[in-house]
Protein backbone atom coordinates (compact mmCIF):
# COMPACT_ATOMS: atom_id res chain seq x y z
CA UNK A 1 0.00 0.00 0.00
CA UNK A 2 1.24 3.47 -0.89
CA UNK A 3 1.81 5.67 2.15
CA UNK A 4 -0.90 8.28 2.67
CA UNK A 5 0.01 11.84 1.64
CA UNK A 6 -2.08 13.02 4.58
CA UNK A 7 -0.86 13.53 8.15
CA UNK A 8 -1.29 10.41 10.26
CA UNK A 9 -2.70 10.29 13.79
CA UNK A 10 -2.84 7.14 15.86
CA UNK A 11 -4.98 5.64 18.59
CA UNK A 12 -3.40 4.70 21.88
CA UNK A 13 -3.07 0.94 22.47
CA UNK A 14 -5.95 0.90 24.97
CA UNK A 15 -8.29 3.02 22.83
CA UNK A 16 -11.36 1.29 21.41
CA UNK A 17 -10.53 0.85 17.71
CA UNK A 18 -13.47 -1.56 17.40
CA UNK A 19 -15.90 1.28 18.18
CA UNK A 20 -14.51 3.30 15.27
CA UNK A 21 -14.73 0.29 12.96
CA UNK A 22 -18.35 -0.23 14.04
CA UNK A 23 -19.32 3.37 13.30
CA UNK A 24 -18.43 5.62 16.25
CA UNK A 25 -17.89 9.09 14.75
CA UNK A 26 -15.78 10.85 17.38
CA UNK A 27 -12.32 10.33 18.84
CA UNK A 28 -11.47 12.22 22.04
CA UNK A 29 -8.09 13.74 22.79
CA UNK A 30 -7.33 11.20 25.54
CA UNK A 31 -7.69 8.33 23.02
CA UNK A 32 -4.95 9.58 20.70
CA UNK A 33 -1.19 9.63 20.74
CA UNK A 34 -0.67 13.39 20.97
CA UNK A 35 2.94 14.09 20.11
CA UNK A 36 4.31 17.50 19.16
CA UNK A 37 3.57 16.94 15.46
CA UNK A 38 -0.09 16.04 16.12
CA UNK A 39 -0.61 19.00 18.44
CA UNK A 40 0.80 21.30 15.75
CA UNK A 41 -1.81 20.33 13.14
CA UNK A 42 -3.97 23.25 11.99
CA UNK A 43 -7.55 22.90 13.27
CA UNK A 44 -9.64 21.36 10.49
CA UNK A 45 -6.79 19.37 8.94
CA UNK A 46 -7.85 16.13 7.24
CA UNK A 47 -5.72 13.22 8.47
CA UNK A 48 -5.53 9.43 8.32
CA UNK A 49 -6.51 7.75 11.58
CA UNK A 50 -4.71 4.49 12.35
CA UNK A 51 -5.16 1.99 15.15
CA UNK A 52 -2.31 1.22 17.54
CA UNK A 53 -1.06 -1.44 15.10
CA UNK A 54 -0.82 1.14 12.30
CA UNK A 55 -3.81 -0.22 10.39
CA UNK A 56 -5.89 2.51 8.67
CA UNK A 57 -9.29 3.17 10.25
CA UNK A 58 -10.73 6.28 8.60
CA UNK A 59 -10.16 9.74 7.26
CA UNK A 60 -10.78 12.23 10.03
CA UNK A 61 -10.92 15.96 10.60
CA UNK A 62 -8.51 16.94 13.36
CA UNK A 63 -8.79 19.79 15.83
CA UNK A 64 -6.07 19.72 18.51
CA UNK A 65 -7.88 22.59 20.29
CA UNK A 66 -11.05 20.56 20.82
CA UNK A 67 -11.93 17.81 23.30
CA UNK A 68 -13.32 15.99 20.25
CA UNK A 69 -9.94 15.84 18.57
CA UNK A 70 -10.95 13.81 15.52
CA UNK A 71 -14.26 13.52 13.66
CA UNK A 72 -14.70 10.69 11.19
CA UNK A 73 -15.33 11.93 7.65
CA UNK A 74 -14.98 8.76 5.58
CA UNK A 75 -14.06 5.13 6.28
CA UNK A 76 -12.46 4.90 2.86
CA UNK A 77 -8.89 5.98 3.51
CA UNK A 78 -8.50 6.69 -0.21
CA UNK A 79 -11.33 9.21 -0.40
CA UNK A 80 -10.57 12.80 -1.39
CA UNK A 81 -12.30 15.32 0.85
CA UNK A 82 -13.22 18.24 -1.39
CA UNK A 83 -16.05 19.77 -3.39
CA UNK A 84 -17.03 16.54 -5.19
CA UNK A 85 -17.09 14.60 -1.91
CA UNK A 86 -19.19 17.32 -0.27
CA UNK A 87 -21.58 17.38 -3.22
CA UNK A 88 -22.11 13.62 -2.96
CA UNK A 89 -23.03 13.90 0.73
CA UNK A 90 -25.37 16.80 -0.01
CA UNK A 91 -27.07 14.87 -2.83
CA UNK A 92 -27.75 11.97 -0.49
CA UNK A 93 -29.19 14.35 2.12
CA UNK A 94 -31.33 16.13 -0.46
CA UNK A 95 -32.70 12.87 -1.88
CA UNK A 96 -34.07 11.91 1.54
CA UNK A 97 -35.72 15.29 2.12
CA UNK A 98 -37.31 15.32 -1.32
CA UNK A 99 -38.91 11.96 -0.51
CA UNK A 100 -40.18 13.28 2.83
CA UNK A 101 -41.48 16.76 1.99
CA UNK A 102 -43.33 18.35 -0.90
CA UNK A 103 -41.84 21.81 -0.33
CA UNK A 104 -38.18 22.83 0.17
CA UNK A 105 -38.49 23.83 3.82
CA UNK A 106 -36.61 21.44 6.11
CA UNK A 107 -33.31 20.63 7.75
CA UNK A 108 -31.15 19.63 4.82
CA UNK A 109 -28.10 18.48 6.79
CA UNK A 110 -28.14 17.20 10.37
CA UNK A 111 -24.43 16.95 11.08
CA UNK A 112 -23.20 13.40 11.79
CA UNK A 113 -26.66 12.03 10.97
CA UNK A 114 -26.00 13.01 7.34
CA UNK A 115 -22.30 12.22 7.26
CA UNK A 116 -21.15 15.85 7.57
CA UNK A 117 -19.83 16.12 11.15
CA UNK A 118 -20.67 19.37 12.90
CA UNK A 119 -22.50 20.84 9.88
CA UNK A 120 -26.10 22.01 10.15
CA UNK A 121 -27.96 23.36 7.11
CA UNK A 122 -31.59 24.48 7.21
CA UNK A 123 -33.37 25.25 3.95
CA UNK A 124 -35.96 27.95 3.44
CA UNK A 125 -36.96 27.69 -0.21
CA UNK A 126 -34.15 29.23 -2.24
CA UNK A 127 -32.26 30.29 0.91
CA UNK A 128 -29.99 28.01 2.95
CA UNK A 129 -28.67 28.84 6.42
CA UNK A 130 -25.52 26.97 7.35
CA UNK A 131 -23.95 26.50 10.77
CA UNK A 132 -20.38 25.21 10.29
CA UNK A 133 -19.86 24.08 13.88
CA UNK A 134 -16.61 22.18 13.32
CA UNK A 135 -13.20 23.48 12.30
CA UNK A 136 -12.96 21.29 9.18
CA UNK A 137 -16.23 22.72 7.82
CA UNK A 138 -15.07 26.26 8.49
CA UNK A 139 -11.84 25.52 6.64
CA UNK A 140 -13.66 24.02 3.65
CA UNK A 141 -16.51 26.53 3.71
CA UNK A 142 -15.94 27.87 0.15
CA UNK A 143 -16.08 24.34 -1.25
CA UNK A 144 -19.12 23.52 0.89
CA UNK A 145 -20.99 26.60 -0.31
CA UNK A 146 -20.12 25.87 -3.95
CA UNK A 147 -21.35 22.29 -3.58
CA UNK A 148 -24.54 23.49 -1.85
CA UNK A 149 -25.35 25.92 -4.65
CA UNK A 150 -24.64 23.24 -7.26
CA UNK A 151 -26.69 20.47 -5.66
CA UNK A 152 -29.74 22.37 -4.38
CA UNK A 153 -30.04 25.35 -6.69
CA UNK A 154 -30.55 27.74 -3.77
CA UNK A 155 -29.76 31.37 -4.55
CA UNK A 156 -28.67 32.59 -1.11
CA UNK A 157 -26.46 31.02 1.54
CA UNK A 158 -26.23 32.59 4.98
CA UNK A 159 -23.72 31.63 7.67
CA UNK A 160 -25.02 31.55 11.22
CA UNK A 161 -22.11 31.50 13.66
CA UNK A 162 -24.06 31.61 16.92
CA UNK A 163 -24.18 28.81 19.44
CA UNK A 164 -22.06 27.01 21.98
CA UNK A 165 -20.61 24.41 19.58
CA UNK A 166 -18.44 26.84 17.63
CA UNK A 167 -16.88 28.15 20.83
CA UNK A 168 -15.90 24.60 21.82
CA UNK A 169 -14.12 24.29 18.47
CA UNK A 170 -12.28 27.60 18.92
CA UNK A 171 -14.26 29.28 16.13
CA UNK A 172 -15.53 32.85 15.93
CA UNK A 173 -19.13 34.05 16.17
CA UNK A 174 -19.18 36.19 13.02
CA UNK A 175 -22.24 35.52 10.86
CA UNK A 176 -22.19 36.60 7.22
CA UNK A 177 -23.73 36.29 3.77
CA UNK A 178 -21.82 33.64 1.81
CA UNK A 179 -23.77 33.80 -1.45
CA UNK A 180 -26.60 35.92 -2.86
CA UNK A 181 -28.16 38.55 -0.64
CA UNK A 182 -29.80 38.35 2.76
CA UNK A 183 -33.60 38.66 2.83
CA UNK A 184 -34.81 42.07 3.95
CA UNK A 185 -37.83 40.65 5.78
CA UNK A 186 -38.75 37.49 7.70
CA UNK A 187 -39.41 34.49 5.46
CA UNK A 188 -42.89 32.89 5.68
CA UNK A 189 -42.81 29.13 6.18
CA UNK A 190 -45.91 26.93 5.78
CA UNK A 191 -45.77 24.02 8.21
CA UNK A 192 -48.40 21.88 9.96
CA UNK A 193 -51.16 24.09 8.56
CA UNK A 194 -49.66 27.20 10.14
CA UNK A 195 -47.63 30.10 8.78
CA UNK A 196 -44.43 30.88 10.67
CA UNK A 197 -42.20 33.89 10.12
CA UNK A 198 -38.50 33.01 10.23
CA UNK A 199 -35.95 35.77 10.82
CA UNK A 200 -32.93 34.28 9.06
CA UNK A 201 -30.48 37.03 9.99
CA UNK A 202 -31.33 38.03 13.57
CA UNK A 203 -33.47 35.18 14.88
CA UNK A 204 -32.49 32.30 17.15
CA UNK A 205 -30.28 29.63 15.58
CA UNK A 206 -31.14 29.42 11.87
CA UNK A 207 -34.46 31.25 12.32
CA UNK A 208 -36.91 28.38 12.84
CA UNK A 209 -36.99 25.04 14.61
CA UNK A 210 -37.95 22.39 12.08
CA UNK A 211 -37.29 19.59 14.57
CA UNK A 212 -40.64 20.00 16.36
CA UNK A 213 -42.75 19.53 13.21
CA UNK A 214 -44.18 16.09 14.13
CA UNK A 215 -44.84 17.20 17.72
CA UNK A 216 -46.61 20.34 16.49
CA UNK A 217 -48.78 18.04 14.35
CA UNK A 218 -49.65 15.79 17.30
CA UNK A 219 -50.52 18.75 19.53
CA UNK A 220 -52.66 20.19 16.74
CA UNK A 221 -54.77 17.01 16.74
CA UNK A 222 -55.69 17.75 20.37
CA UNK A 223 -56.39 21.42 19.80
CA UNK A 224 -59.81 21.64 18.15
CA UNK A 225 -61.98 23.86 20.36
CA UNK A 226 -59.24 24.00 23.02
CA UNK A 227 -57.74 26.83 25.04
CA UNK A 228 -53.98 26.54 24.54
CA UNK A 229 -50.95 27.78 26.46
CA UNK A 230 -47.61 27.75 24.58
CA UNK A 231 -44.70 28.51 26.95
CA UNK A 232 -41.18 29.22 25.62
CA UNK A 233 -43.11 29.72 22.39
CA UNK A 234 -40.36 31.31 20.22
CA UNK A 235 -42.23 32.31 17.02
CA UNK A 236 -45.42 30.49 18.06
CA UNK A 237 -44.49 26.92 17.20
CA UNK A 238 -47.20 25.04 19.08
CA UNK A 239 -49.75 27.85 19.45
CA UNK A 240 -50.00 28.68 15.74
CA UNK A 241 -50.25 24.99 14.83
CA UNK A 242 -53.07 24.67 17.40
CA UNK A 243 -54.91 27.71 16.01
CA UNK A 244 -54.59 26.34 12.48
CA UNK A 245 -56.28 23.17 13.73
CA UNK A 246 -59.21 25.06 15.25
CA UNK A 247 -58.17 25.97 18.79
CA UNK A 248 -60.59 28.36 20.46
CA UNK A 249 -57.81 30.61 21.77
CA UNK A 250 -54.06 30.48 22.39
CA UNK A 251 -51.60 32.37 24.57
CA UNK A 252 -47.89 32.39 23.66
CA UNK A 253 -45.35 33.20 26.38
CA UNK A 254 -41.71 33.99 25.65
CA UNK A 255 -38.95 36.21 26.99
CA UNK A 256 -38.14 37.61 23.53
CA UNK A 257 -40.32 40.40 22.19
CA UNK A 258 -38.87 40.04 18.64
CA UNK A 259 -39.87 36.36 18.66
CA UNK A 260 -43.38 37.20 19.87
CA UNK A 261 -43.69 39.89 17.20
CA UNK A 262 -42.94 37.21 14.59
CA UNK A 263 -45.56 34.97 16.20
CA UNK A 264 -48.16 37.75 15.97
CA UNK A 265 -47.17 38.33 12.35
CA UNK A 266 -47.75 34.66 11.60
CA UNK A 267 -51.16 34.77 13.30
CA UNK A 268 -52.12 37.79 11.22
CA UNK A 269 -51.14 36.05 7.99
CA UNK A 270 -53.23 33.05 9.06
CA UNK A 271 -56.25 35.22 9.89
CA UNK A 272 -56.36 34.03 13.52
CA UNK A 273 -54.98 37.12 15.29
CA UNK A 274 -58.30 37.64 17.09
CA UNK A 275 -57.83 34.29 18.85
CA UNK A 276 -54.17 34.79 19.70
CA UNK A 277 -52.44 36.65 22.53
CA UNK A 278 -48.81 36.95 23.55
CA UNK A 279 -47.16 37.69 26.87
CA UNK A 280 -43.51 38.76 27.18
CA UNK A 281 -42.31 37.35 30.47
CA UNK A 282 -39.92 35.02 32.20
CA UNK A 283 -41.53 31.63 31.69
CA UNK A 284 -41.32 30.54 35.33
CA UNK A 285 -42.81 33.83 36.52
CA UNK A 286 -45.54 33.64 33.90
CA UNK A 287 -46.52 30.10 34.94
CA UNK A 288 -46.76 31.17 38.57
CA UNK A 289 -48.75 34.28 37.68
CA UNK A 290 -51.22 32.32 35.55
CA UNK A 291 -51.80 29.94 38.44
CA UNK A 292 -52.54 32.90 40.73
CA UNK A 293 -54.98 34.22 38.13
CA UNK A 294 -56.80 30.88 38.23
CA UNK A 295 -56.17 30.27 34.54
CA UNK A 296 -56.88 26.83 33.11
CA UNK A 297 -56.09 25.45 29.67
CA UNK A 298 -57.07 22.33 27.74
CA UNK A 299 -53.58 22.04 26.25
CA UNK A 300 -50.36 23.33 27.82
CA UNK A 301 -47.03 22.97 26.01
CA UNK A 302 -43.63 23.89 27.46
CA UNK A 303 -40.69 23.81 25.04
CA UNK A 304 -37.75 25.39 26.90
CA UNK A 305 -34.19 25.91 25.70
CA UNK A 306 -31.57 23.32 26.62
CA UNK A 307 -31.41 23.38 30.42
CA UNK A 308 -28.75 20.65 30.35
CA UNK A 309 -26.44 21.47 27.42
CA UNK A 310 -23.60 19.39 28.91
CA UNK A 311 -23.04 16.62 31.43
CA UNK A 312 -21.76 19.20 33.91
CA UNK A 313 -25.13 20.98 33.74
CA UNK A 314 -27.22 17.80 33.95
CA UNK A 315 -28.38 17.90 37.57
CA UNK A 316 -29.28 21.60 37.45
CA UNK A 317 -31.02 21.01 34.15
CA UNK A 318 -33.11 18.14 35.50
CA UNK A 319 -34.21 20.32 38.43
CA UNK A 320 -35.27 23.00 35.94
CA UNK A 321 -37.31 20.49 33.91
CA UNK A 322 -38.95 19.27 37.11
CA UNK A 323 -39.80 22.86 38.04
CA UNK A 324 -41.38 23.49 34.64
CA UNK A 325 -43.59 20.42 35.07
CA UNK A 326 -44.52 21.38 38.65
CA UNK A 327 -45.57 24.89 37.62
CA UNK A 328 -47.32 23.89 34.39
CA UNK A 329 -49.34 20.91 35.62
CA UNK A 330 -51.77 22.96 37.79
CA UNK A 331 -52.73 25.01 34.72
CA UNK A 332 -54.07 21.97 32.86
CA UNK A 333 -57.82 21.47 33.08
CA UNK A 334 -59.04 18.05 34.19
CA UNK A 335 -58.76 15.74 31.20
CA UNK A 336 -56.46 18.18 29.43
CA UNK A 337 -53.00 17.50 28.05
CA UNK A 338 -49.58 18.68 29.22
CA UNK A 339 -46.75 18.58 26.70
CA UNK A 340 -43.19 18.84 28.03
CA UNK A 341 -40.15 19.08 25.75
CA UNK A 342 -36.39 18.86 26.15
CA UNK A 343 -33.68 19.59 23.58
CA UNK A 344 -30.87 18.68 26.01
CA UNK A 345 -28.87 15.72 24.72
CA UNK A 346 -27.24 15.30 28.15
CA UNK A 347 -30.66 14.60 29.68
CA UNK A 348 -31.62 11.30 28.09
CA UNK A 349 -35.23 10.21 27.71
CA UNK A 350 -35.37 8.22 30.96
CA UNK A 351 -33.97 11.07 33.06
CA UNK A 352 -36.16 13.69 31.41
CA UNK A 353 -39.27 11.55 31.86
CA UNK A 354 -38.43 10.96 35.53
CA UNK A 355 -37.90 14.68 36.15
CA UNK A 356 -41.20 15.49 34.41
CA UNK A 357 -43.08 12.90 36.46
CA UNK A 358 -41.60 14.24 39.70
CA UNK A 359 -42.79 17.71 38.82
CA UNK A 360 -46.27 16.55 37.87
CA UNK A 361 -46.52 14.53 41.08
CA UNK A 362 -45.35 17.41 43.24
CA UNK A 363 -48.08 19.53 41.69
CA UNK A 364 -50.62 16.97 42.93
CA UNK A 365 -51.51 15.82 39.43
CA UNK A 366 -51.32 12.45 37.70
CA UNK A 367 -52.18 10.85 34.40
CA UNK A 368 -50.96 8.55 31.64
CA UNK A 369 -48.23 9.33 29.17
CA UNK A 370 -50.06 9.28 25.83
CA UNK A 371 -47.19 10.03 23.46
CA UNK A 372 -43.41 10.23 23.34
CA UNK A 373 -42.20 12.29 20.41
CA UNK A 374 -38.83 13.02 18.84
CA UNK A 375 -37.42 15.20 16.09
CA UNK A 376 -38.68 14.78 12.55
CA UNK A 377 -37.01 12.53 9.96
CA UNK A 378 -35.11 15.49 8.51
CA UNK A 379 -33.06 15.24 11.72
CA UNK A 380 -31.67 11.70 11.24
CA UNK A 381 -30.00 10.15 14.26
CA UNK A 382 -26.48 8.78 14.12
CA UNK A 383 -26.81 5.37 15.75
CA UNK A 384 -23.58 5.83 17.75
CA UNK A 385 -24.13 9.42 18.82
CA UNK A 386 -26.71 10.37 21.44
CA UNK A 387 -26.25 14.06 20.60
CA UNK A 388 -28.15 13.58 17.32
CA UNK A 389 -31.19 12.27 19.25
CA UNK A 390 -31.46 15.30 21.50
CA UNK A 391 -35.18 16.19 21.21
CA UNK A 392 -37.80 14.57 23.42
CA UNK A 393 -41.49 15.50 23.77
CA UNK A 394 -43.77 13.91 26.39
CA UNK A 395 -47.55 14.33 26.33
CA UNK A 396 -49.51 13.52 29.49
CA UNK A 397 -53.31 13.48 29.92
CA UNK A 398 -53.85 14.78 33.44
Amino acid sequence: MMPSPLPVIRLKPKANARAIRHGAPWVYDNELVTDRRTKALVPGTVALLEDAGREPLALVAVNPASRIMARVLDRDSGAEIGRAWLAARLRAALALRERLYDAPFYRLVHAEGDGLPGVVIDRFGDIAVIQPNAAWAERLLPELVAALLEVTGVQTVLKNASGRARGLEGLDDASEVLAGRAPDAPVPVQMTGATYLADLTAGQKTGLYYDQRPNHAFAARLATGARVLDVFSHVGGFSLAALAAGAEWALAVDGSEPALALARGGAERMGVADRFETRKADAFEALAALAEEGARFDLVICDPPAFAPSKQALEAGLRAYERVARLAAPLVADGGVLGLCSCSHAADLARFRAASLRGIGRAGRAGPLIRTGFAGPDHPQHAHLAETAYLKALFFRL
